[in-house]
Parts: structure tokens; sequence; C-alpha cells
């Protein structure tokens, strides 16, 4: 049991770390969700017990955020990294997140990653076919295109 709940957190953080990298936010907070996830692999008690101990916390590389999202781990089963650490979307692609089937996550990743940053960007991939490639996408292209066209409209939600 011990070994399940403490690699269950380490996935957690690296689950948090991957997302922040995808987002490219501060590479040492990412490199500290790693480091912690390497840490929380290794250790023979369960990490649950040591937060709520507060010994935790003593441990080198983990500071009183990630001892309390380990906490909070324990409590509920989830893990979020706080919104302070993701930087944030540019308004043009926060209007993106009216288009159907449009996350914050898919989002992020097109502008950031693939860098796709406007609606021409965007209707340009969608037309290519590839922006069906990502897993991530639940919409078909004809709908994310009708989307497109109600946001040029002035008219995101109808």
């Amino acid at each position: 049991m011990v070994h399940a709940r403490n690699q269950a957190i380490a996935a957690e953080f690296l689950r948090i770390a991957d997302s922040l990298e995808r987002r490219q936010a501060n590479p040492y907070r990412i490199g500290a969700y790693r480091r912690a996830a390497r840490l929380i692999q290794r250790l023979t008690e369960d990490a649950g017990d040591l937060a709520r101990r507060g010994d935790l916390i003593k441990m080198k590389g983990i500071g009183k955020d990630l001892a309390q999202k380990v906490a909070t781990f324990c409590e509920t089963g989830r893990m979020e990294a706080d919104p302070s650490e993701v930087p944030p979307l540019s308004p043009e692609v926060v209007a993106w997140l009216t288009l159907p089937g449009m996350t914050p996550a898919l989002a992020s990743h097109l502008s950031e990653r693939l860098c796709i940053r406007t609606l021409d960007d965007l209707e340009a991939l969608v037309r290519s076919r590839l922006l069906r490639t990502l897993p991530e996408v639940t919409a078909t292209d004809e709908q994310i295109l009708d989307g497109i066209a109600r946001l040029r409209a002035g008219r995101p939600g109808t």
C-alpha cells in the first residue's frame, strides 16, 4: 500500500511537471516537481503520513507547497498546479476557449508549443487536417471551423 500510494503521488508530480513544461512555466518549478517525484518514489514510508506529521518538509527537495500537495492528494486523490505557476494565455487565445472541444490545455499547447497564435493560424491548422492528429481534440474540423466563423462574426457562444 505504501509503495503504491507513493508511486501515485510521484506520478502526479511528474504529470504536473509535464503540464508546466508544455505551458513553458518556470523551469526551476518544473525541476522541483521532478526532484520531488524521484524522492517520493524512493521513500520506504508513506509520504502522506510523513506530510501529516510535518516530516516530509524536513526532507531536502520538499518545501511547504509540495508537502501540502502530498497531503491534499492523500485527502482528495487529486493534485493540481497552482494557477500562479502557469503562464497566462494571451487574450486572443483565451477567446478560443469558446470553440467546440477547446480546453485550456489544448489552447496552451497550440499557442506555446505549436506557435499557433492567431485565429488565422488556427483556421489554417484545422483546414490542414493536422489538428485532428492531437489526442486532446474532441470536436470535428467542421465544428471548430463553424466556431471560428462565429468568433470572427462576434458571436462566440452561439
